[in-house]
């Protein structure tokens, strides 16, 4: 057996949660695809996968050779890529995360348009918004909102955003129009848990960063979600401008306490260190930088 067979199965096995799913993608039978990966453990000398009648799951020895296993895996995409970028076509595959709400507004279509450019790409593209480990899970592009803590990872940024403070219409013929970020405090306020500090918000008053707690009883981690309950005057809420610039331009959401700036998001891509970048990596990162910033510019404020 080829050993590159061997570490391929392997993966995919990981990928696919099962044998079967695995010989699948990979166009052979489960029976060989076992048989690789039995092949590959005898190689090494160590068990990589505890087999089970109900599931499959990896062994500490396993969780070391998969992360080396998808290196060796990257390289030879690579050294296909770079032959096939030398001859002016781009081929191979892109794993990529995204933010659910991000991802289904802008990313999904922006990457089908990237796919209908060049045919020979295939993508991968899992929207979640907990925090994915590229080096671990397999990925080569991790698209993220917001202050990033301190990583090895290498960031482009790809775009800015900024939450506004919304509400509706009829929430307001309820209570009074907040006129000063402090007045907050006095509203309902609907919060989302993928902000750094779900509870508070940060406003530039008198030259000042000011933070202001922002209380109310539902919390969800999800911006469409959070949008949904200030739609139907739940309350009010801070939400990427993104999100809700169609709502304020047709009147079913007022964008609240617009004087007052608040801190720019960044809409970054981060990626693992490495000696080069993939020509289909660095294709995608120039598609999403020009599509983006006229996708993303807002009104100004007060509008």
């Amino acid at each position: 057996m080829d050993r590159i067979d061997g570490i391929r199965a392997f993966v995919a096995v990981v990928d696919a949660g099962s044998f079967t799913r695995a010989g699948d993608r990979l166009g052979i039978s489960n029976k060989l695809v076992s048989k690789y990966v039995a092949a590959l453990e005898g190689q090494q000398g160590v068990t990589l996968l505890n087999r089970t009648t109900r599931a499959l799951s990896l062994t500490p020895s396993g969780e070391r050779y998969l992360i080396a296993a998808r290196r060796v895996l990257a390289a030879m995409e690579e050294l296909d890529a770079q032959a096939s970028a030398e001859e002016g076509t781009l081929t191979g595959r892109l794993r990529i995360t995204a933010p659910v709400t991000f991802g289904e507004m802008f990313v999904t279509q922006l990457t089908r348009d990237f796919t209908r450019a060049h045919p020979g790409i295939s993508i991968d593209l899992h929207l979640s918004d907990r925090y994915v480990d590229l080096a671990a899970e397999g990925f080569d592009l991790a698209l993220r909102i917001g202050q990033l803590p301190d990583s090895s990872l290498i960031g482009r940024r790809i775009g800015q955003t900024e939450a506004w403070a919304v509400a509706s219409p009829a929430y307001l013929a309820r209570h009074s129009r907040p006129t000063h970020p402090e007045a907050l405090r006095d509203h309902v306020c609907i919060r989302d848990s993928n902000a750094q500090s779900p509870g508070r918000a940060a406003f530039l008053v008198e030259g000042k960063s000011v933070s202001v707690a922002l209380p109310g009883q539902i919390t969800v981690n999800s911006a469409q979600a959070v949008r949904r309950l200030v739609l139907e005057g739940e309350g009010l809420a801070l939400i990427p401008g993104f999100v809700v610039a169609e709502d304020v331009a047709a009147g079913r959401l007022e964008r609240l306490l617009p004087a007052y700036a608040r801190p720019q998001l960044d809409i970054q891509a981060l990626y693992l260190p490495q000696p080069f970048i993939a020509p289909r990596l660095s294709a995608y990162l120039d598609h999403l930088r020009a599509a983006l910033t006229p996708l993303l510019k807002a009104p100004p404020p007060g509008s």
